[in-house]
């Protein structure tokens, strides 16, 4: 596990923190990779966690959520403990069966799931499957097909 302290910071309302590169050239040879998105785990403020470490605007960033730190965005400039390595275990999701039936039988819906990018795709896959009532799926499903179809915006976006 690789250890370092670092400041939280905050971008466009996201609160994260830098990881030093010395760090960074680890990960990257346990991943053996070194393009984002990576999946990592590990701890902040001896609390364990499971996130994706990202690069944007030319930096790799680890944000820091809420479940990983306790009111995080109000925790900007504190220096935390840090530990993280790269997780290999399998975090892809499987499409609600609800969700697979109703992109079989909508053709035109279907094309348009299939033609997102696989980060587009696992964002509705995964709203869907954590979606904890029978009617919440029933509905959200209809409203994920709504959205493919251009008929309705869906987790957040105007348009697929």
């Amino acid at each position: 596990m690789n250890k370092f302290k670092a400041k939280l910071e905050i971008i466009d309302g996201n609160p994260f923190v830098f990881i030093p590169i010395e760090v960074l050239s680890k990960i990257f040879i346990q991943s053996k990779r070194n393009k984002s998105p990576i999946p990592v785990q590990g701890r902040i403020n001896e609390k364990e966690y499971k996130q994706t470490l990202m690069k944007y605007s030319g930096a790799w960033r680890l944000y820091v959520n809420m479940k990983m730190l306790k009111d995080s965005p109000r925790r900007i400039g504190e220096h935390l403990e840090i530990e993280i390595e790269f997780d290999p275990s399998d975090r892809s999701i499987s499409p609600h069966p609800a969700l697979t039936t109703a992109l079989a039988e909508n053709e035109k819906a279907n094309k348009v799931f299939k033609s997102l990018s696989p980060s587009k795709q696992k964002e509705i896959i995964r709203y869907i499957s954590n979606l904890k009532t029978k009617q919440s799926i029933e509905r959200n499903v209809k409203r994920a097909i709504n959205f493919l179809l251009g008929k309705e915006s869906f987790v957040g976006r105007d348009r697929p």
